[in-house]
């Protein structure tokens, strides 16, 4: 069926329902992936895999010489979990604005949350390829309701990287499990890309800050359990007077607001968050006072390879639905796949495809080394969402009346492809940014 039509290569038989086996199932991939040999054997093995190119399909697991077969493993498995455990019921979750809470915790027991946080602080100390298998599958499936990837790759970084000890020994290990949901608090009603017009201040008091202000359109802000919050907390500075707070669900003058009815990714639950005189003790700052602005540009570059990474993978899924629906739909006399046309637009939408592919598999190589830069980082954010949005315009297009139907994967990719241009600092902002260095 093309409603939700998938490649269907093989997967582990593993079970996705908890139960006392599963854990040790998941640990003894990933044992083995902190184990993986590395060097002169590890690049051997990956010269044999194809490129998504020259595979059969570019969905196809074993392909892509920055993988290896450890990171094959925790692939299948993380396909099966979304297949059996989010696909089914993601047309609910549209519905009520947001997925169930539990599911996070589903997603920490087959250990694909945060997988990056060192073993000491509850993770698994994995590399970030790893963690975009985790966003890429998701991609795949068609399922943009959980807000994993913001939770594990960027939210729980933000801990790991700026907290203090005690920070990251008390929230990393909720983040891992998912007994805790994570959400990031920057943008609001009058100030987006704009990062230094934040109106939302935080007045010492004592030892204490009080907090007061307003954000919108935060992902997981209605299941948050633990936000960071950008406030001013020097108002002459601008962009330099801001600091990162760690704000947990409970606190007094912690309020959420409504969830937010959007153009797409209608079952991730995207809220308003309110500050009314929230008293915060000094060990609620993230980081440096007044080093919120320097603490953001570092993690800037990984937020915007994960959503160059995800756009790809959403345009390689939207061309895998439409080639099987083309070969499939009869039309004068055979299928609409006879037609040179559209083989033409397959032709360009595969070519298109696997070029993204290529520089984004460098980035994610690069960012795996640490050696990413905001200039690549920026290239891929603008290049590859723009190429999202046409590739889900080209599949909507070849689908005909059924492309506009919301039942078929297609059309919601449409929709949910118009945000990734936007959030992660606008595609106006990335192309300024790039020419900075020009």
């Amino acid at each position: 069926s093309p409603v939700f039509a998938t490649a269907k290569p093989p997967v582990l038989s593993l079970p996705l329902t908890p139960s006392p086996s599963l854990p040790s199932i998941t640990m003894s991939i990933l044992s083995r992936a902190s184990r993986a040999a590395t060097g002169a054997a590890r690049r051997a093995f990956s010269t044999r895999r194809l490129e998504t190119a020259q595979a059969s399909s570019l969905l196809d697991i074993g392909t892509r010489p920055i993988f290896d077969e450890t990171h094959d493993q925790f692939r299948e498995t993380t396909r099966k979990f979304y297949a059996e455990q989010v696909t089914p019921f993601h047309s609910e979750w549209e519905d009520q604005g947001h997925v169930p809470k539990e599911l996070w915790q589903k997603a920490g027991e087959l250990g694909l949350l945060a997988v990056t946080v060192p073993e000491e602080y509850g993770g698994y100390g994995l590399d970030t390829l790893f963690a975009s298998i985790v966003w890429e599958e998701q991609a795949y499936a068609g399922t943009t309701g959980p807000g994993f990837a913001l939770h594990s790759e960027i939210v729980a970084p933000y801990i790991y990287n700026y907290g203090t000890e005690e920070q990251k020994q008390r929230i990393l290990p909720k983040l891992v499990s998912g007994e805790w949901v994570g959400a990031l608090a920057m943008t609001e009603p009058s100030a987006g890309s704009d990062f230094a017009n934040i109106k939302t201040y935080a007045k010492q008091d004592g030892d204490d800050w009080i907090i007061n202000g307003s954000k919108v359109f935060i992902t997981n802000g209605f299941h948050s359990d633990v936000v960071i919050l950008c406030a001013k907390t020097a108002t002459d500075k601008g962009a330099h007077g801001i600091t990162l707070f760690v704000v947990e669900e409970g606190m007094k003058g912690f309020v959420k607001g409504k969830k937010l009815k959007k153009m797409g990714m209608k079952a991730q639950d995207t809220s308003e968050l309110f500050f009314e005189d929230l008293r915060v003790p000094a060990s609620a700052v993230l980081g440096e006072v007044n080093k919120g602005f320097y603490h953001v540009m570092q993690e800037l570059p990984q937020e915007r390879l994960l959503i160059a990474d995800i756009a790809v993978a959403s345009g390689e899924a939207v061309y895998e639905w439409t080639r099987e629906y083309v070969k499939d739909r009869k039309a004068f006399k055979g299928t609409l796949s006879d037609l040179q046309t559209v083989r033409h637009r397959l032709a360009e939408m595969k070519t298109e495809l696997c070029v993204g592919r290529m520089f984004v598999d460098q980035c994610l190589a690069l960012h795996n080394e640490g050696n990413l830069d905001s200039q690549m980082a920026s290239m891929a954010k603008y290049w590859c969402s723009d190429l999202q949005m046409k590739i889900a315009h080209d599949g909507v297009q070849m689908h005909g009346g059924w492309g506009y139907m919301w039942e078929y994967a297609v059309c919601r990719a449409f929709a949910d492809a118009r945000v990734q241009s936007i959030y992660g600092g606008s595609n106006e902002i990335m192309k300024e940014l790039i020419a900075r260095s020009i």
